[in-house]
């Protein structure tokens, strides 16, 4: 019995185009990941003005929450050696980095509180939230769906 986890290598994309879609995906992902770490201080502090239906302490959680599912979505969407469970919760991570954002958009959309950016690229520059904040992680979404269709790593059944 081996007590080791053995990575294995990832399933072959069911399409050049799902492959692609990942890799555009995993780009935004590390755009807006490497933009939030270099301003995490920003970034922490913005969180809670979007008042967030949360407790005092869960709000200053959700800052390093976001940034750490962004980071474990990249394994998956490019493609990595893994073990089977962390290809699954890399995926995971994928679904739930766009659900977040999803979450938070609208929130702050249909709250309207006075923020002065949204946040996607953490305290870089002014990204006022509007509808078009909507829109976005929408289109995350979409990505993070359409590659995890492309890149499954459970059985496939031909057909």
């Amino acid at each position: 019995m081996n007590v080791f986890v053995k990575a294995t290598p990832a399933p072959k994309p069911r399409t050049k185009e799902s492959h692609q879609v990942a890799i555009l995906y995993a780009a935004l992902l590390v755009t807006f990941a490497v933009a939030q770490l270099f301003t995490f201080d920003e970034f922490i502090e913005l969180v809670p003005n979007f008042q967030p239906p949360l407790g005092d302490a869960l709000v200053y959680a959700i800052a390093p929450l976001i940034v750490t599912v962004e980071v474990f979505a990249l394994p998956f969407l490019l493609g990595m050696a893994l073990s089977p469970a962390f290809r699954w919760l890399s995926m995971a991570c994928g679904w739930l980095a766009a659900g977040l954002w999803v979450g938070i958009s609208a929130w702050v959309v249909f709250t309207q509180p006075a923020v002065e950016t949204i946040g996607f690229l953490g305290g870089i520059g002014e990204l006022t939230p509007g509808w078009w904040a909507l829109c976005i992680p929408i289109a995350l979404s979409i990505l993070a769906i359409w590659a995890s269709w492309g890149l499954w790593p459970g059985k496939r059944t031909k057909k």
